[in-house]
């Protein structure tokens, strides 16, 4: 299974049931995953700890 086809999958069940509220709740997620990839292996990172 590819990754865009479990992102339409995902986006297709949110769809049809109708579950817009967890679309934000996915976005955090995300984003807070990348942000932990980014931490921990590029020379940014002392300039994300100093955010938190």
């Amino acid at each position: 299974m590819s990754k865009t086809s479990t992102i339409k999958e995902l986006w297709f069940f949110l769809k049809v049931r109708k579950r817009f509220w967890l679309a934000p709740i996915l976005i955090i997620l995300f984003l807070l995953s990348v942000l932990i990839i980014f931490a921990q292996t590029s020379a940014i990172s002392p300039f994300i700890y100093t955010i938190f």
